[in-house]
């Protein structure tokens, strides 16, 4: 009976294991697919992400601010400023179309993802996907140009896409200049848990996209 016994908790633990695992998987896709719809209306609806922006300056505490919900302060390289001129860039933004989503591209980003998530690096090149060029065409062959957004640290896509459109530390703002780039039509992106900052997705852009059978 009782090998009987352990022989049946061994079986749950693995059900148990099995439903966690799908359930994280489920989750990352999840807040990939977020990532997009909130990519999305930050191009068609600046307003809306000024408005996030504002309210977001209200927590500010220094050089940090308190992300509501979260117990610690989060630290930034410039303080307000690179919100404040973020708020700034949204006023003068005019409506863009939205992006369309593309699971080449979105295997592309995953790459990265699985690349960097438990080794807790950071970066635009990992050490076995390659490059964003390598990454993207990996999966098939894209036309005008490309780009990629990667963050690091927020668990929404919402907190997510308002991190990269202030660019914090960034001097040229590449990640807010991606994200509003009126050539790209298409995107995908992928997300997942980082050794170091907990979260991170990868977003790559693209003119147009064609994925390889």
């Amino acid at each position: 009976m009782k090998r009987l016994a352990r022989l049946l908790l061994l079986v749950l633990m693995l059900f148990t294991a099995t439903d966690a695992l799908a359930q994280s998987r489920a989750a990352r896709e999840e807040m990939a697919r977020q990532m997009l719809a909130e990519t999305n209306v930050a191009r068609s609806s600046p307003q809306r992400y000024l408005g996030y922006l504002k309210e977001l300056r209200g927590h500010f505490v220094g050089r940090g601010y308190l992300v509501p919900g979260a117990p610690a302060l989060v630290l930034t390289t410039e303080g307000g400023a690179a919100l404040d001129e973020a708020v700034r860039f949204l006023e003068r933004q005019k409506p863009l179309p939205p992006l369309a989503w593309s699971p080449g591209l979105a295997l592309g980003a995953a790459d990265l993802v699985r690349d960097q998530g438990p080794s807790g690096e950071i970066g635009h090149t990992g050490n076995r996907s390659g490059d964003m060029r390598e990454r993207i065409e990996r999966y098939g062959t894209w036309q005008g140009r490309i780009a990629e957004n990667i963050g690091y640290g927020p668990d929404t896509a919402r907190q997510m896409v308002m991190q990269l459109i202030i660019d914090d530390g960034v001097p040229e703002r590449g990640h807010r200049k991606n994200i509003f780039t009126s050539a790209f039509k298409v995107a995908g992106a992928a997300c997942g848990a980082h050794a170091v900052y907990r979260t991170m997705c990868a977003m790559e852009f693209a003119v147009g996209f064609t994925k390889s059978r």
